[in-house]
């Protein structure tokens, strides 16, 4: 391509980087190409063609998130190739509790400096969790913007469009007392939470790059384990019986999250002991001095996402799930209350 500025250039803006860091994302964002994607990279708008076959009244579903400040670990540990699938897995994750199936992902990374091997880096994890989303990678935009970012550093964002039959739309408020709620099994913090972790930790490189036994592995490695993505797990389970709600658990934690996907008049009770609470949580909550209860109104305590179905249909969807790869168990129970979330 024969661009180039050279006043751009010195005003700190380099073109040709942009144009190099796409042709090295487009090994990573090929794995995710599927026959619905009509255009590749380059062009001003990604065009997909919808496969409608057995919807009869379709509805988009769409999601946008962002990393936060989990990002301040990437930096820190100059790791950048799994934050890619947490951005994801913040729009996917959202999408999914109205029963929709993503079907295409665009990023958004703006950079101090655009380093494209970094850049690269980075569209790597975002190409990875669209793979384990099953959606696909059609557009983004990378923006370099000098004295607005500092040059080793940047954000991520994200958006995404999924696809339900209007007839299919979760009804949260079929929910009656004596419903189950099951939990699905997170893999850690997420990312959600992490300026108050970043404060318990004080992080910094040697920090981060400290061994904790009770982690058996270094906190930097642990706080940067990626978002678990549920699309699978969820999608096999509204097949094998029927959901009546989903929440995502993420930042606000139990007690936001989850009344989002109760109707008026009822509450999730569940026992504390019935939550597999990860290690991390733990550290966490002893290292800061953190109540409990702001530890259940801040993270997912080892829980990533909650389903709701009637009590005759709990093993189904148990089933489904744990044949999609994650681990789910019986959290609680619904009950007539207002007060949205019963922890005891």
């Amino acid at each position: 391509m024969n661009s180039f500025s050279n006043s751009y250039k010195d005003a700190g803006v380099d073109v040709t980087a942009g144009y190099k860091a796409v042709e090295l994302m487009k090994q990573h964002v090929a794995k995710t190409m599927t026959s619905n994607v009509l255009s590749g990279l380059g062009g001003f708008g990604g065009l997909y063609e919808l496969d409608l076959t057995g919807i009869k009244k379709p509805v988009l579903v769409s999601g946008t998130d962002g990393v936060g400040t989990k990002l301040k670990i990437a930096f820190l540990m100059d790791k950048h190739n799994t934050v890619g699938i947490d951005c994801v897995a913040m729009c996917v994750n959202d999408i999914i509790c109205c029963g929709a199936k993503p079907q295409f992902f665009l990023d958004y990374i703006a950079v101090g400096k655009n380093i494209p091997e970094k850049v690269a880096d980075i569209v790597s994890g975002v190409a990875e969790g669209c793979v384990q989303s099953g959606c696909a990678l059609i557009g983004g935009e990378t923006a370099e913007m000098p004295g607005f970012y500092p040059e080793d550093e940047y954000d991520l964002a994200g958006f995404s469009v999924g696809v339900v039959d209007k007839d299919k739309i979760l009804k949260p408020d079929t929910q009656k007392e004596g419903d189950i709620m099951i939990g699905i099994k997170s893999s850690g913090v997420h990312s959600n939470g992490f300026s108050l972790v970043r404060k318990v930790f004080s992080v910094s490189e040697s920090n981060l790059a400290r061994h904790v036994s009770e982690l058996g592995a270094t906190l930097g490695d642990t706080l940067l384990t990626p978002t678990k993505i549920y699309v699978k797990a969820i999608m096999n389970a509204l097949n094998a019986c029927t959901i009546k709600s989903i929440s995502h658990i993420t930042g606000g934690g139990f007690y936001e999250n989850i009344p989002r996907s109760l109707p008026n008049g009822i509450s999730a009770k569940i026992e504390k002991s019935a939550v597999e609470i990860l290690p991390i949580f733990e550290v966490i909550k002893s290292t800061g001095k953190i109540p409990e209860r702001d530890m259940f109104n801040t993270f997912n305590m080892g829980v990533g996402m909650t389903v709701v179905v009637d009590k005759n249909d709990a093993d189904k969807a148990i089933e489904a799930i744990k044949a999609a790869g994650e681990e789910a168990y019986v959290l609680g129970e619904l009950v007539k209350s207002d007060e949205g979330v019963i922890i005891s």
